[in-house]
């Protein structure tokens, strides 16, 4: 893996970090290959109970695609013919964020975003993609993508809507300007936010005590949440019990159960 992006694994926990602080983490193609490997390789991997999302240096999490690059692929598609197709430089949605996203949304396991700067763009998505935001109080939010005649891509336009509503996401889309930590956290954005100098050490506790909790219990509810989202009362009521009959019988919920009895403090197995 490229050293772009970080990946290293430890106790259950995965965490990938954006590598690029001089380039405010923007996704290179070497960025954006490293990143879809990093996350695919976390959703993927049973002895992963947690994923932590990082960025290098304080000021971006993610600034979404290295426009230097990008332009430079346009340019040298127009100048080969290929016109409007761009000469497959729009493939990177297809080819590196939708994986990348699919694996994060998708995973069977808790993802953690530590959001210590700018997200803008792709990196905002990136950060909507993880189950709990801990942001700095210095941190800010920017769709951007309509400041660059684009439209919304890495997840944006079915994680944004169901967070704020499809009014506000709109709002967001159409107008892009940058939003605060608190103003993120108003509109639900941001789970937590806490001071710049606590957010790698707040991130690790809240991303460690998931790897250590109720692995198939919180997969369960990613599902659930999901699920819901999109079907009828009846519906969920029915995956409701079908997620719920799975994780009574799961060794974790025998062992919460005992503890509780026993007046101790359960030591989940993840399964």
């Amino acid at each position: 893996m490229a050293d772009t992006v970080l990946y290293e694994v430890s106790d259950g926990l995965a965490t990938i970090t954006l590598n690029r602080p001089e380039a405010m983490n923007a996704m290179n193609t070497e960025t954006k290959v490293a990143f879809r490997d990093a996350a695919q390789a976390a959703a993927a991997d049973g002895s992963v109970r947690a994923v932590l999302l990082t960025a290098a240096g304080d000021r971006a999490f993610c600034v979404g695609q290295d426009l230097k690059e990008h332009v430079g692929g346009l340019l040298a598609a127009r100048e080969s013919g290929a016109g409007k197709d761009s000469g497959g430089v729009m493939s990177t949605v297809r080819e590196h964020y939708n994986p990348a996203l699919r694996a994060l949304a998708g995973a069977a396991k808790p993802v953690v975003a530590a959001v210590n700067g700018v997200a803008a763009g792709a990196g905002f998505g990136f950060a909507l993609a993880a189950d709990y935001r801990i942001v700095a109080d210095t941190a800010s939010f920017n769709t951007s993508f309509a400041g660059v005649a684009l439209t919304a891509d890495s997840g944006l336009s079915w994680t944004l809507p169901r967070i704020v509503g499809p009014g506000r996401a709109a709002d967001l889309l159409l107008f892009p300007r940058n939003l605060t930590a608190q103003e993120a956290y108003e509109l639900g954005i941001a789970n937590r936010v806490v001071p710049a100098a606590e957010l790698a050490a707040e991130a690790v506790k809240v991303a460690r005590a998931l790897a250590e909790g109720p692995t198939l219990a919180y997969a369960a509810l990613k599902e659930s949440l999901s699920y819901a989202l999109s079907h009828s009362l009846d519906e969920a009521l029915e995956k409701e019990d079908e997620l719920q009959t799975r994780a009574g019988a799961s060794e974790d919920h025998l062992i919460a159960v005992q503890a509780f009895i026993n007046k101790e403090k359960p030591k989940y197995l993840g399964r």
